[in-house]
């Protein structure tokens, strides 16, 4: 178990971890979801040991991680460009950590091939790293990332340049190998479907705080505040409160007759914009399209009302 307390940094004036509190449980992935330049970035270099806290503790397994050097702590982490090594192939690549600390090539090699098999990459061992799609070099990157059994793996945006598919057979792959392996994993991402679709549990950071912390079905249904709800990429936002799209149907007979703003096929339903007298402008999904004019009724009941 991974846990993070009260953890402090600041940078001149500004304050990028905030008494930032946090547990990340054996085989869960957590997500930090945040915008640029909120301390996400600077959170995972706290917990590998490349930046140290002002303040707060970081501990793993049981043991306090604050005083030990980056190798020292077991901590894998997985980054958005790749960082391999072109001048080895891909097996190499993969064994590289374990040939650092003095293991032998023939044991190393072993481990790499197996690693590899876990990846889908069993016969790609020898060929070139520039010989390798996105996907495949994230593969490695993965393998490399594990075969050392660390004891935390720790993701800074690892998938964001993927196409749609990849990255998504990627997502899956991760979990699930964080699941086999028993180890916490922490993700940090500004894409909240990224996170929704590859994170046990989703923490939301604002200005260095974490303002939220639930399951992904739990946030996108109450978000905690106006910010953490556009954060979460939710529609029908205000002030005072959020609209799940859900909540709004269309020629329900309760409803009122509302202009149309807008009527866009989507792949699998139609996107309707409406202009409703008391909740404004509204977005919902519909099966089919509409005119200028329809009937919508809101279901207050699941309108979620900010404090």
């Amino acid at each position: 178990m991974l846990e993070i307390r009260r953890l402090d940094k600041r940078f001149a004036d500004k304050t990028v971890a905030d008494g930032i509190d946090l547990r990340v449980d054996a085989g869960c992935l957590t997500a930090v979801l945040g915008a640029s330049g909120s301390g996400k970035s600077t959170l995972l270099n706290m917990v590998a040991g490349l930046l140290p806290p002002d303040g707060g503790e970081i501990v793993l397994g049981g043991t306090l991680l604050n005083p030990l050097p980056p190798q020292k702590r077991e901590v894998a982490m997985m980054f958005q460009d790749f960082a391999l090594l072109p001048h080895l192939n891909v097996w190499q690549n993969v064994a590289f950590g374990l040939r650092m600390r003095g293991e032998g090539k023939r044991v190393a090699q072993e481990k790499a091939e197996r690693f590899l098999a876990q990846v889908g990459l069993q016969d790609a061992a020898n060929r070139r790293i520039d010989a390798l799609s996105g996907g495949e070099k994230q593969r490695v990157a993965l393998a490399r990332a594990l075969v050392g059994a660390p004891k935390v793996l720790l993701l800074d945006e690892p998938f964001s340049s993927l196409d749609t598919g990849l990255r998504g057979q990627l997502q899956t792959l991760v979990r699930e190998l964080v699941r086999q392996y028993g180890i916490p994993a922490l993700l940090v991402t500004h894409d909240p479907a990224e996170a929704a679709l590859t994170a046990d549990r989703m923490a939301v950071l604002q200005h260095g705080r974490i303002v939220q912390h639930d399951t992904p079905e739990q946030l996108f249904r109450h978000p905690v505040s106006e910010p953490a709800a556009r954060l979460l990429g939710c529609v029908n936002v205000s002030p005072e409160y959020y609209v799940p799209p859900e909540a709004v149907l269309i020629g329900d007979e309760r409803g009122i007759p509302v202009p149309v703003r807008a009527c866009q096929k989507q792949p699998a339903l139609w996107r309707i914009v409406l202009q409703h007298p008391k909740w404004g402008e509204l977005v919902c999904w519909h099966a089919q399209p509409v005119g200028d004019t329809c009937r919508a009724w809101v279901d207050e009941a699941q309108v979620v009302r900010f404090a």
